[in-house]
C-alpha cells in the first residue's frame, strides 16, 4: 500500500548515469522567474533591513506553528524582510541565482505568491513576487479570495484570519532541466528550507506561521490561475502576527 511513497522517498540519484538532461544537450535554461507580463502594475518593495530582536538561537528555540493570529496588520517593510528571508536573491550569474535558502544545484524551482488580507499600504489581493527584482506584481484581486482560499485548504478557517498567506507553486523543468528523474524528491526538499526560513523570519519580527500540505490541488491551482501541469502549489504557510 505504501511501497511507491517509500520508494520515492529514497535516494534514487543513480538514475543519472544513464541520463542526458537537457542542459547536456544544450537547451537553453529556464527562466530563473516568470516573465511579467506586458503593462502588469508593480510594486517596489522597501530595501531589507534587520528586524525585530531575537537572536538565531532564540528564534529556533521559540519556533512553533501557530494557528491564531491578532488583527494587527503586518508592515510592508515586514512582508519585505519575509518575501527576502524565503526567496531572497544574492548573487546571479548566467547559469544560477543565488538566495537566502538552499537548493538543488541552485535551481530554485519555486515561484512565490502571497494573498494579502491585511497588510498596511496593500490592497486585498494576491501578487506574485519578483525575486531578481525585490517587487510585488498584482496578480489577481476577487471580492471572495479570503473564503475561496479557506475552501481550497479543506475549510481550514484559520488560514482565512491571517495578514497574509505564502504560497509556494512549482515550476518543476527548472530543476528537470539538470536533474531530469531525479529532480522531484529534490524539490519538496528545497520547499521545506523555504518554509523553514519563513518560520525563523516570523518568529523575529513578533509573527508566527503554519505549514500547510492538506489542501486541495485543484482548487489552490484554480485559486493563483496556474495550469496545474507545468506550475502547481507544492506548500504554503499563513502568517500573521501573535
Amino acid at each position: 500500500m505504501f511501497e511507491e511513497g517509500r520508494k520515492f522517498l529514497k535516494s534514487n540519484w543513480e538514475v543519472l548515469e544513464h541520463f542526458v538532461s537537457d542542459q547536456k544537450k544544450g537547451v537553453p535554461r529556464p527562466d530563473f522567474e516568470k516573465p511579467v507580463p506586458p503593462g502588469a502594475f508593480l510594486i517596489d518593495l522597501p530595501m531589507v533591513k534587520e528586524l525585530g530582536t531575537k537572536t538565531i538561537a532564540q528564534a529556533i528555540n521559540d519556533r512553533k506553528s501557530h494557528r491564531k493570529y491578532s488583527n494587527e496588520p503586518l508592515s510592508v517593510e515586514e512582508l519585505s524582510f519575509l518575501l527576502w528571508a524565503t526567496q531572497g536573491v544574492k548573487n546571479v550569474t548566467e547559469r544560477a541565482t543565488f538566495r537566502t535558502v538552499p537548493s538543488a544545484g541552485a535551481r530554485h524551482p519555486f515561484e512565490t505568491y502571497v494573498y494579502v488580507r491585511n497588510v498596511e499600504n496593500l490592497e486585498e489581493a494576491i501578487y506574485r513576487y519578483l525575486p531578481l527584482e525585490h517587487k510585488l506584481i498584482l496578480h489577481r484581486k476577487d471580492r471572495y479570495l479570503r473564503e475561496e482560499i479557506i475552501r481550497a485548504t479543506l475549510d481550514q478557517e484559520f488560514v482565512g484570519s491571517a495578514a497574509a498567506v505564502f504560497i509556494w507553486t512549482t515550476i518543476p523543468y527548472r530543476t528537470e532541466w539538470r536533474y531530469g528523474p531525479a529532480s522531484h524528491k529534490a524539490i519538496l526538499l528545497d520547499a521545506g528550507h523555504v518554509c523553514q526560513n519563513l518560520y525563523l523570519a516570523c518568529e523575529a519580527i513578533g509573527a508566527g506561521t503554519c505549514a500547510i500540505a492538506a489542501y486541495s490541488q485543484d482548487l489552490m491551482d484554480k485559486f493563483l490561475l496556474v495550469d496545474g501541469t507545468d506550475e502547481f502549489v507544492v506548500y504554503l504557510a499563513p502568517v500573521g502576527k501573535i
